[in-house]
């Protein structure tokens, strides 16, 4: 048989492209005859450019961009050709930001300073070394500025001086915006916001109140004032733009791609298109993806569901492994996944958080035996 093993990252215990290693290395040790072809897949966060350069290769250039909190951050993008891939969590990523007592969120009220302008330098980076098409994967961002910084990284001008590049809490004393040298700066260059969040920047569903807890803006007050800061900035923008589908993903960075003249793509269509996704579907026998938890979530735009409705069509059934499962079977099917395998049931939760690589692995190698002719 011929097996194509594409997941998503397993979130906090194995990258991407550890997972599919695993999986890979649990079969051939059940069946070794089988030609296995690993493809790591992503949506558009953190794992972004690892993916995409294992699949086409390409040059990791190196650069230090501002963090969140204006201190210096190490980040990589890909350039393939003239297309650069870039991954906006290494720039503005929860993972940059102090965690408060919870362990798990930022420092209440933190992302009302944290800044995308490091984002911007990439982008800048990216055109200096040559990409005439910019794709920024968005997701995993601990920033809430509509995108304000990047475009003071990339010439944005503004009144008061400084107002950009200090998150939503500058926002709100913003008078004038000039985005005019931003968008010469980008003169050319195509860019594509990789995204699967379709919210628009401001009110009810917009990135303040849909994603700010998440990023430390926990009370009532905190996400008004930064609603709030973003609709004057959208005012001073381009109010309209904000009501597009994707403008709030990643705390509003799709806005100011979209301002720029940037487009939206489903992030995982983006991944698909460029690692030729759906021929080597069709070219396979049987199709394996997974992530960490397997919840309704997936069955939403997410790489698992994207695997799933690749496969459905061309008749390939489709497996998903996961560390949880929290889909019940008959939803799976009806969401075109086969059959879905949980580490944690088969393997036991204290293995599969203390070894996941070994877990996932033999998963696989039992999973084989039954799948495999």
């Amino acid at each position: 048989m011929r097996i194509l093993v594409a997941p998503d990252k397993f979130a906090g215990t194995l990258t991407a492209v550890e997972a599919a290693d695993a999986i890979a290395e649990g079969w051939r040790r059940s069946v070794p005859d089988d030609e296995v072809v690993t493809v790591p897949m992503a949506d558009g966060g953190p794992g972004f450019v690892d993916v995409l350069h294992s699949s086409l290769g390409g040059e990791l250039l190196a650069s230090t961009v501002a963090g969140p909190l204006g201190e210096p951050v190490p980040a990589t993008f890909l350039l393939a050709g003239d297309v650069a891939y870039i991954e906006s969590a290494q720039a503005c990523g929860l993972a940059l930001l102090p965690l408060g007592d919870d362990g798990r969120t930022p420092v209440p009220g933190v992302a009302a300073r944290a800044s995308t302008y490091g984002v911007g330098e990439l982008i800048a980076h990216a055109v200096d070394a040559g990409a005439r098409r910019v794709v920024v994967g968005l997701g995993g961002s601990g920033t809430n500025d509509g995108g304000a910084g990047l475009l003071a990284a990339l010439g944005a001008g503004a009144k008061p001086d400084g107002a950009l590049g200090g998150g939503p809490e500058a926002l709100a004393g913003l008078s004038e915006l000039d985005v005019a040298p931003a968008k010469a700066r980008l003169t050319g260059v195509e860019l594509v916001a990789a995204s699967d969040v379709d919210n628009p920047l401001l009110g009810l569903r917009g990135a303040t109140n849909v994603f700010g807890p998440q990023k430390g803006l926990v009370s009532d007050a905190d996400r008004l004032a930064a609603d709030a800061a973003l609709t004057t900035f959208a005012e001073l923008a381009d109010r309209r733009v904000a009501d597009h589908r994707g403008a709030g993903a990643a705390g509003g960075l799709g806005y100011a791609l979209l301002l720029l003249g940037g487009v939206r793509e489903p992030g995982f269509d983006t991944v698909a298109h460029a690692v030729g996704l759906p021929d080597l579907v069709s070219g396979v026998d049987l199709v394996i993806t997974g992530e960490g938890k397997l919840d309704w979530q997936s069955m939403s735009g997410k790489v698992v569901s994207g695997l799933a409705a690749l496969a459905g069509p061309a008749l390939r059934p489709c497996l998903a492994f996961a560390g949880a499962v929290q889909v019940g079977n008959r939803e799976l099917r009806a969401n075109g996944i086969e059959a879905a395998y949980a580490m944690v049931d088969m393997v036991g939760a204290e293995e599969s958080f203390g070894r996941p690589r070994e877990s996932l692995a033999a998963v696989a190698e039992r999973v084989a035996k039954t799948w495999s002719r």
